[in-house]
């Protein structure tokens, strides 16, 4: 399939104008469902939590790519170079188009959107909201609030969500996005060596407090889309430690 192509130029001289639309488009579809949640969750609440989920997942991954194209325009800024210039233009990678090989390698790729990275992203969200969903009402069935234990119990249900949930969901993500890029299991090994340990450290610094006041004080029904909110920031910075970890795995011509 032929590469669509944007005309381009840099938002403030530094982003893409890709990223920018594509940011753009995305907060107003959170918009859209966040306005007509309520009414929405009644009527179909895993689904509606799901759209919010792969939506918000998206915009994380869009933030990450944002973050990752200034780099590589400040680098490129800073180098002398005598590469001929070509015309200038912002690409959105199609799904035939074959992927740059890690994002901070190559000071002269071009700074294109990459689609398919951004529906893996949405797809994770998607698909994880049903799990996160039941996961949640399990802790409140478990640890339920009443007013002379509502500080111990949330205590407790953070624990559990940390100990058990947090692992095993950072593992899936990892394993999840290696296979979805074309990786096996020696990809997914290295991803893991070089991304899964840090991740998980910097997740016991985040998340704890974050949960806590989740579930002490927000309503079960809105407990997923508070976390999901904070989670763009903490997804932000998974995508950018998988790409990092991508980077650093061999090229594998086929």
């Amino acid at each position: 399939m032929k590469t669509f192509r944007l005309s381009g130029r840099y938002l403030f001289g530094r982003i893409p104008l890709s990223h920018v639309l594509v940011l753009a488009l995305q907060l107003l579809g959170i918009g859209h469902v966040s306005l007509n949640f309520s009414a929405s969750f009644l009527a179909k609440p895993v689904l509606t939590t799901m759209v919010l989920n792969a939506l918000l997942n998206g915009l994380a991954d869009t933030v990450a790519q944002s973050v990752t194209a200034v780099r590589q325009h400040q680098t490129r800024s800073k180098v002398a170079t005598k590469r001929p210039r070509r015309g200038p233009s912002i690409e959105l990678r199609d799904f035939g188009d074959v992927p740059l090989g890690g994002n901070g390698g190559d000071l002269y790729a071009t700074n294109s959107y990459d689609v398919e990275r951004w529906i893996r992203f949405m797809a994770w969200g998607f698909l994880m909201a049903p799990l996160q969903l039941h996961w949640f009402a399990l802790l409140s069935t478990l640890f339920p609030l009443t007013p002379a234990t509502k500080t111990i119990a949330s205590l407790l249900r953070m624990l559990c969500d940390q100990l058990f949930f947090s692992p095993a969901s950072l593992a899936l993500f990892f394993v999840f996005l290696t296979v979805t890029e074309g990786g096996g299991q020696k990809a997914v090994s290295r991803k893991f060596n070089h991304a899964f340990m840090p991740s998980l450290r910097a997740n016991f610094v985040v998340w704890p407090l974050v949960q806590i006041i989740n579930f002490r004080f927000v309503t079960l029904p809105a407990q997923l889309p508070f976390a999901s909110t904070v989670g763009v920031f903490w997804t932000t910075y998974l995508s950018l430690k998988n790409d990092a970890a991508e980077a650093t795995l061999p090229v594998v011509v086929h």
